[in-house]
């Protein structure tokens, strides 16, 4: 059996369910077959696993399938504050996020039918926002066969585009989390992938895997796998070096910098002239440099020596800029 047809199949086993439920007279092989645009012999295998393998509690009478009434879960309700949690969550999905998914849209939509006025309407406006973003059909059918493989546990064989290099490799993967992250508005897949010359725990953006095609081996993630303790020295996705970054705040900007907590691995100490100094260390210099560049002259780099050899390349460059702009004003204004 191909992949495809894997996956095609682990679809209906979660449909089934779903159309038996909304059913309460329950539908025959023949019904579930022309909706699920397979043949009777197709849905009675199916039937046949979902009660002995997957445990679903489908009962037969007669010649109409029923799923027995405690397995589906009564609506679950929530307090006033846990529904503003929800609504926060769903606010900071989209402004993660750059692309129109369907599956966040429906996602958001189901849950603003379980909050009350005024949220759910806001909620309701944001699935239609995220509408407007950029639609990559190429993108969705990536992001859903490596959600599946995720969820199943199935290896993936996937063409990706290097970011370094540009060029395409072919990479083995074991999918072991999804993640997303506001550091350039981008979803990740982080797993166990192997290529020629390569075998290890690597992080693929979503955006850069150009085909994706779903094996039928599948694999175990290992019990020493702590995703979390990984991604704890991150400042977004990037993990791996154990780098200590000092850095020194004007008194201007100390407060809002005291406020929050950047990184796991922060300590902010004071300075007699009110300002104060924030020591962390996480593993790639890569995402927190725009972060850092965003507090412009309120911020000095202390540590790594590297990185404050870049600001001062950069300051260098910006006064350049910004005179030679001082000088061309003049000269046009003499003339």
């Amino acid at each position: 059996m191909k992949s495809e047809d894997n996956f095609t199949r682990a679809v209906r086993l979660v449909r089934i369910p779903q159309l038996l439920n909304n059913h309460s007279s329950g539908l025959t092989v023949k019904e579930l077959a022309g909706l699920c645009s397979v043949s009777s012999r197709t849905i009675q295998r199916d039937l046949n696993d979902l009660q002995s393998d997957l445990k679903v509690p489908v009962m037969q009478n007669g010649n109409r399938y029923k799923i027995m009434g405690d397995y589906i879960l009564p609506p679950v309700s929530f307090s006033l504050y846990e529904s503003v949690a929800l609504f926060l969550a769903s606010r900071l999905t989209l402004r993660q996020t750059d692309e129109d998914n369907p599956h966040m849209k429906t996602a958001l939509a189901k849950i603003a039918k379980t909050l009350p006025y005024p949220l759910d309407e806001t909620v309701e406006q944001s699935v239609i926002l995220i509408g407007n973003k950029k639609h990559r059909p190429e993108f969705i059918a990536i992001y859903e066969k490596i959600a599946f493989a995720w969820m199943a546990q199935r290896r993936v064989i996937m063409e990706y585009s290097s970011f370094q290099s540009g060029t395409n490799h072919t990479w083995e993967l074991e999918p072991y989390f999804m993640e997303m992250t506001g550091v350039g508005y981008s979803s990740y897949v982080i797993g166990h992938g192997v290529r020629a010359g390569k075998d290890g725990i690597f992080t693929f953006k979503l955006e850069r895997i150009k085909k994706v095609k779903l094996t039928t081996e599948n694999f175990e993630i290992p019990a020493n796998i702590n995703i979390e303790k990984l991604l704890s020295t991150s400042w977004g996705i990037i993990w791996g070096n154990d780098i200590e970054v000092v850095l020194k705040f004007s008194p201007g900007v100390t407060r809002r910098v005291k406020e929050s907590t950047w990184h796991p691995s922060q300590v902010i100490t004071g300075q007699p002239d009110g300002g104060c100094l924030l020591k962390l260390h996480i593993g790639s210099l890569l995402e927190i440099t725009p972060w850092i560049r965003s507090w412009g002259p309120d911020v000095e780099v202390l540590e790594p020596q590297e990185l404050r050899e870049k600001f001062k390349g950069w300051a260098k460059q910006l006064n350049e800029m910004y005179q030679g702009e001082k000088t061309e004003l003049r000269r046009q204004n003499s003339e």
